[in-house]
């Protein structure tokens, strides 16, 4: 099941240079002007990433799923996210092949991408990974709240339960770092309670103070920066990179053959456009065109998943959706070119 991915190096340094200089409608979870920041820096082993225009070297020791879904995605071997898991440690990509999780010709395919070294990072990178996973988070969040809303707590249950199983590990670092209060403990009681009775009414007050303990998470990173359009864009990117993960293994013939990335991709797209919505009249402000092709394209991504229930059949293939998450990644690029531009002048 695809939760999470880690940050694309290339696009956060690209986005690193911000529309600093506009103004506008602030973020939902922060009032915030935003402020000029410097920008940041990374330490990266050569055999981790690549970053968004080129292939991506994705380590196979420490990803969680949603990264490694990637690889399940363009082989098409049903549950090999987990099989990759459930393998490490790994010396070398080639244990793939000789721990007999894929084949020498599946391997072939995917070789450019796999890597066993340690990314690090620090600066804006770091902060955006931070908030992405976050966002994640978010996502799940969301959808399982409209799954219990209708009354199907059996498919809300793994929602609640992936941000614990398959991202908390990846920001617990950071959080303590930032010294942000532990809420695995909240997360693991509401997916207890869920799981167990899931009508009690504990479910509501648990569910908001789950959502809550996320929100304050997030809310560690600097109210300037949260507002900022370099750095969400960078953030709305990551997720979509990953909803467009998901969707694509959810789908199989035409048909949602694994509801759970389907819901998923929904929840992280409409977290992502929440997050747009924050920044638009920015966006419009400094590059009234690329606004609109973003803008465009999410009312589109939206359409995608009309609800958290799956239709019996795609709206849209993932082909489709992949076009939609190219146009907002180039149009991002874009703003963060012009800003670029204006800021040399």
């Amino acid at each position: 099941m695809i939760k999470v991915r880690y940050i694309c190096l290339t696009a956060a340094a690209a986005l690193i240079v911000t529309l600093s200089s506009c103004s506008g409608t602030p973020t939902a979870e922060n009032p915030s002007a935003p402020v000029a920041s410097p920008p940041a820096t990374e330490a990266v082993s050569s055999n981790s990433h690549s970053g968004h225009g080129g292939k991506e070297k994705i380590n196979i020791n420490t990803a969680i799923l949603s990264e490694l879904d990637k690889f399940e995605a363009k082989l098409g071997v049903p549950a090999l996210s987990n099989k990759i898991q459930a393998s490490r440690p790994y010396g070398s990509p080639e244990d793939l092949v000789t721990k007999k999780v894929i084949t020498q010709e599946q391997f072939d395919q995917i070789k450019d991408q796999v890597g066993v070294q340690e990314v690090a990072l620090t600066g804006e990178a770091k902060d955006v990974d931070y908030m992405s996973k976050l966002g994640l988070m978010k996502g799940h969040l969301l959808v399982a709240q409209e799954l219990l809303d209708k009354n199907q707590p059996k498919q809300a249950e793994p929602h609640i339960g992936h941000p614990v199983e398959e991202i908390y590990v990846d920001v617990e670092d950071q959080l303590n770092e930032r010294k942000v209060k532990e809420f695995k403990t909240t997360l693991v009681g509401l997916q207890d309670l869920v799981k167990s009775s899931p009508k009690d009414s504990k479910v509501k007050t648990n569910f908001t103070s789950s959502v809550e303990a996320v929100d304050g998470a997030i809310a560690a990173l600097p109210a300037d920066q949260r507002s900022k359009p370099g750095f969400v864009l960078q953030v709305i990117n990551e997720l979509l990179d990953s909803a467009n993960s998901e969707y694509g293994a959810a789908i199989a013939d035409g048909k949602i053959t694994a509801p759970i990335e389907y819901q998923d991709s929904r929840g992280f797209v409409v977290y992502a456009n929440d997050l747009y919505k924050g920044i638009s009249s920015q966006v419009a402000q400094a590059d009234p065109e690329a606004h609109k092709a973003i803008d465009t394209s999410f009312a589109e991504l939206i359409k995608v998943w009309p609800s958290a229930i799956p239709p019996a059949k795609a709206v849209k293939t993932p082909s489709d959706v992949t076009k939609l998450v190219k146009t907002i990644e180039e149009n991002s690029q874009k703003v963060a070119d012009k800003s670029n531009t204006q800021a040399q002048r």
